[in-house]
């Protein structure tokens, strides 16, 4: 699947925002990537994973695990797990605490595993993910993503494959840019959403 036929997916799933927009690492942009208006239809969602197993298995070979942060990278990871007959697993929040495997989820000693995330912006949540798993006894042997808006700039400590990359730029909040600053902001993502 070719960058522009995955945003072809996102851009008919109402799913590429332009406006001002406050992302969960708390920068700002002028787009916003809503995956969930992807991952609402199983057809397009099993059409992006699909082409993302690809890339996995080009980049990585062939691989027994797929582990995803939760909550928004369980769909793309099960769905990619799927398309490459791999395991699907996830890491969560311990109650107050960092990313962590439970529910007896295990990668084990030989099997290959790789991180999926549906975007990387400043691959905090990747690099949480990563960390959960430094102490298993498989091999975690790259990480791959539907778009990493960062441009290739996020650093996971590890290989990142990505169906497309976007060099979309992020503002702190006291350096935006006037046109981004005369509209009213919202915060469409779902990380701090109330319980």
């Amino acid at each position: 699947m070719t960058s522009d036929e995955v945003l072809d997916e996102f851009r008919a799933a109402g799913a590429l925002l332009e406006g001002h927009f406050i992302l969960s690492s708390g920068l700002r942009s002028a787009v916003f990537l809503q995956k969930m208006a992807i991952f609402t239809d199983p057809v397009r969602t099993a059409k992006v994973c699909a082409g993302l197993a690809d890339l996995i298995r080009a980049r990585y070979g062939a691989v027994d695990y797929i582990v995803s942060p939760a909550v928004g990278g369980i769909v793309p990871g099960y769905e990619t797990a799927r398309a490459l007959g791999a395991k699907a697993i996830f890491v969560e929040r311990d109650p107050g605490g960092p990313f962590a495997l439970r529910r007896g989820f295990r990668i084990p000693h030989g099997a290959r595993a790789v991180m999926v995330e549906d975007i990387v912006t400043t691959g905090l949540s990747s690099r949480e993910c990563l960390a959960a798993l430094r102490d298993e006894p498989g091999e975690v042997v790259g990480a791959a993503c539907l778009i990493d808006r960062s441009g290739g700039k996020a650093d996971l400590g590890m290989p990142l494959a990505a169906l497309v990359t976007l060099d979309i730029p992020n503002y702190s909040p006291d350096a935006l840019p006037p046109e981004l600053a005369a509209i009213p902001p919202v915060k469409p993502g779902s990380r701090a959403l109330p319980g």
